[in-house]
């Protein structure tokens, strides 16, 4: 039994402008990045949810998504079903956020308890968000997420199976050519 990483990186950059997934961030590319955040913690196997196209390391299991335009629900459903049966949960990251750090990641996933609660997701002033553990009981929850919202609705719609954890503050996304360039400053 094991964790997985489910990395959501297929969106289409349209405010990038070009593929920010591969956007270079010294000697990394943006997912890069987010993988070695994941490996680091542990998550195995590393699965990452990109277009058409995109290549990836060897270290991760790439899914491609062939619908990117369909949001980042589509790529939520493709990256689960990707998760092997020996995996008992999934951490879902976002390939834009390259910042994420090691002390939330860590607070996420050290979260056991005796409610074990299905979902635990980051809380920074009130707001969920990535990343969100989903143990495999809750992997069915993800077919009511839809568009480009992830998992906010999914989680906006169950309290009652979410443990928050609050993280103080969520790592920026990546959007536009200046938030990377005030990312390097």
């Amino acid at each position: 039994m094991g964790t997985s990483a489910v990395i959501l990186a297929a969106g289409a950059s349209t405010r990038f402008g070009s593929a920010k997934q591969k956007a270079r961030i010294g000697d990394r590319t943006m997912l890069e990045h987010v993988v070695a955040i994941a490996r680091a913690a542990g998550l195995h196997p590393v699965i990452a949810v990109v277009p058409p196209g995109l290549a990836v390391t060897p270290a991760v299991v790439p899914v491609i998504n062939d619908a990117p335009s369909a949001g980042l629900s589509r790529s939520l459903r493709l990256g689960l079903a990707a998760v092997p049966p020996e995996s008992d949960a999934a951490v879902v990251l976002l390939g834009d956020q390259p910042t994420l750090s090691a002390e939330t990641l860590g607070a996420i996933l050290a979260v056991t308890g005796d409610e074990r609660k299905p979902i635990v997701a980051a809380s920074a002033h009130g707001r969920l968000g990535p990343p969100v553990l989903l143990r495999r009981e809750a992997f069915a929850l993800a077919d009511g997420a839809v568009g480009d919202e992830g998992l906010r609705s999914v989680l906006g719609a169950h309290p009652e199976l979410v443990t928050t954890v609050e993280v103080g503050a969520h790592a920026p996304d990546v959007d536009t050519p200046a938030d990377l360039a005030a990312l390097e400053r």
